[in-house]
């Protein structure tokens, strides 16, 4: 790894100090040119020297997205210079989602084996979307969940015998829409009275008693065979 100018951006002056330890010890290679606790301070420093890389922290003097707002400003102005997330915000997913929106090469949560050498090396040699174990452990739950649940769907499509129209008519009817609503869905080749029908012969099949079943329990129903799954829910272009 060749030499580079890092600018840390930490707002807790022990964690900050945890840091500068780290890269001094570990990564002799990083030059720390500066470091910042606000974003104001931030951009001061970034116009005076421009880094190869900056070491940032989400959450700067109490606000969670000012992090972000960073990231996303520096990598508009400043496309080269590289941008690692080290942040201790470990249970608000949607902020990294955020910021990976922004355009951050990765993000390193404080916690488990932390910053390592290995880590800055593969974002400095180009490596995009580095993350250390704790947050791809949690990565991968989330796509061994979504595949679950994208298989149990096509699975009660298939058993239930689902077509896309019948899918589309239970997630509008779940989504809150009208019959007469569903019926003028572009690509929606129904009447209301077809529709009428449709919710009938849907009744029938995921119910072994349809007696007394209205529109609500068939949404429901839908949800409980994973027919219809509440993480995907959307309405279609009208």
């Amino acid at each position: 790894m060749e030499n580079f100018k890092i600018i840390i951006v930490e707002d807790v002056p022990l964690e900050l100090k945890g840091t500068e330890g780290i890269i001094r010890n570990d990564i002799p290679e990083a030059e720390i040119i500066g470091t910042a606790d606000s974003d104001a301070a931030y951009w001061r420093l970034i116009k005076q020297q421009c880094p190869d890389l900056v070491l940032l922290d989400l959450g700067l003097g109490g606000s969670t997205t000012a992090g972000v707002e960073i990231c996303r400003h520096t990598k508009e102005a400043y496309p080269k210079v590289k941008v690692l997330i080290f942040t201790g915000e470990i249970l608000n997913e949607k902020l990294w989602v955020d910021v990976l929106d922004a355009g951050a090469d990765g993000i390193i949560l404080k916690t488990g084996e932390l910053l390592t050498r290995a880590d800055v090396a593969s974002v400095m040699g180009g490596k995009t979307l580095v993350f250390n174990e704790p947050i791809q452990k949690r990565i991968v739950e989330v796509f061994k969940h979504t595949i679950s649940r994208q298989t149990a769907k096509q699975e009660a499509l298939l058993e239930y015998e689902i077509d896309e129209y019948d899918e589309r008519f239970l997630r509008h009817l779940a989504l809150g829409y009208t019959k007469e609503q569903i019926s003028s869905l572009r690509g929606m080749p129904f009447g209301v009275k077809s529709l009428e029908k449709r919710q009938n012969e849907l009744i029938q099949k995921l119910f072994s008693d349809s007696k007394g079943v209205n529109a609500t329990r068939l949404v429901v129903r839908a949800f409980e065979l994973n027919i219809l799954d509440i993480d995907n829910l959307h309405a279609d272009e009208r």
